[in-house]
């Protein structure tokens, strides 16, 4: 049987670069997908470009990520997805191929795009366009307005050759489902298989949470917070995946783990709404099938709804949104937006009245973010001290 291994190196902006190190060292993986992106992410990278045209990517990726594991990757063909280009994919790409050049590396890099609406902000003024929780006019002064994207286009550039593939924003779930549709030539009437994708993004995509990081039972893994494992899926072409992580490494990987991270930010499991899929994870079922090993199947799906949401930024209040039934949230297909969201409130901003409809969610979102990554950023401390003190 056919197993395609995908592993998670960040979570968040801002994650240990020792997750991808980690997984690149392991040996055990083919792809390497890294999420940096929150909606308050999104607006700090706006205010950046904002301030110098060459900005608003995140620069770990490069420097930090990249420029230390490009030979390797490239010796063990493995393949990159990651939505590190924020809003300006372009300055991202050229910042890794300068520093894929400077290591003698040669990497196809390919730049999703097409989640950038700024240009068409007097458009949408002009058709009326009001902010989802207030029911406002949008303000005058916008610095960025980002729709979500799904995972067909980083299935297309893997399948034009690319090695790495860089996004602006898009579905977290889509930096693995794409492989995933590539890998097993997917259709996107595929549903039940596309919902097990997007599964396998959805547990992997913060990453060391997966596997302990912030779990409820936290003592059973307090022990290995030093060295905290990054989630490694084990995926099948049916949509059906075993999570583990790299041998060695600290943190846990039990049905409860992983129980915890599939509930994470869905709302309805039964209708979960992406821009490629309609999931229903109501019927998922884990099994421990070994240490540190829990094998997850039973993922079904149906046609996406043609809905969707635009978080607008301004400067320098918090991100809006456009109402998700909006042209602009809907007329380009899979093209736009993370269908609904997917975020923990989901079900319920969809079913309350305008009135009512209020969400906190980059706030939630980033703070939900920095604490599963604590136990990652204690590996790069404990690294560096192991550093010093062999360099004494």
């Amino acid at each position: 049987m056919r197993v395609v291994r995908i592993g998670c190196g960040a979570g968040f902006w801002g994650d240990s670069p020792e997750g991808a190190a980690q997984l690149v060292g392991s040996g055990r993986i083919d792809y390497l997908v890294l999420d940096y992106l929150a909606e308050i992410t999104m607006s700090i990278l706006a205010r950046m470009k904002a301030k110098n045209p060459d900005a608003g990517y995140a620069t770990d990726f490069a420097t930090l990520v990249m420029k230390p594991l490009a030979q390797e990757i490239a010796e063990k063909r493995i393949k990159v997805v990651a939505n590190a280009g924020g809003v300006n994919p372009g300055a991202c790409r050229a910042a890794l191929e300068a520093v894929l050049r400077e290591e003698g590396v040669d990497l196809k890099v390919a730049v999703v795009e097409g989640d950038d609406l700024t240009p068409r902000a007097d458009e949408f003024r002009r058709r009326g366009l009001r902010q989802i929780s207030s029911e406002d006019p949008l303000p005058d002064r916008l610095i960025s307005v980002n729709a979500y994207l799904g995972a067909m286009p980083i299935a297309a550039a893997l399948d034009l050759g690319a090695d790495v593939v860089l996004t602006g924003r898009c579905v977290d779930s889509a930096l693995a489902l794409g492989p995933l549709i590539h890998e097993f030539r997917w259709s996107a009437d595929d549903h039940d298989r596309l919902s097990g994708g997007s599964l396998v993004g959805h547990v992997l995509e913060c990453g060391a949470q997966a596997t302990g990081g912030l779990f409820t039972d936290w003592r059973e893994t307090a022990g290995g917070w030093s060295d905290m494992g990054f989630p490694i899926a084990e995926c099948e072409a049916d949509g059906a995946f075993v999570l583990t992580k790299p041998e060695g490494t600290g943190g846990l990987v039990s049905t409860a783990t992983v129980a915890e991270q599939i509930v994470y930010e869905v709302g309805d499991p039964r209708a979960y709404l992406l821009p490629d899929v309609c999931c229903d994870w109501s019927r998922a079922r884990l099994e421990q099938v070994g240490e540190n090993r829990v094998r997850v199947s039973g993922a079904r799906g149906r046609a996406p709804a043609i809905l969707g949401r635009v978080p607008v930024h301004t400067h320098p209040q918090r991100p809006l949104e456009l109402p998700r039934h909006h042209p602009a949230a809907s007329q380009s297909g899979n093209r736009c937006c993370r269908a609904a969201s997917g975020d923990s409130r989901q079900h319920q901003l969809r079913c309350r009245s305008r009135r009512t409809r209020r969400v906190d969610h980059a706030e939630r979102e980033i703070r939900c973010k920095r604490g599963a990554g604590r136990a990652a950023a204690a590996l790069g401390r404990r690294q560096l001290e192991r550093h010093l003190e062999s360099s004494r």
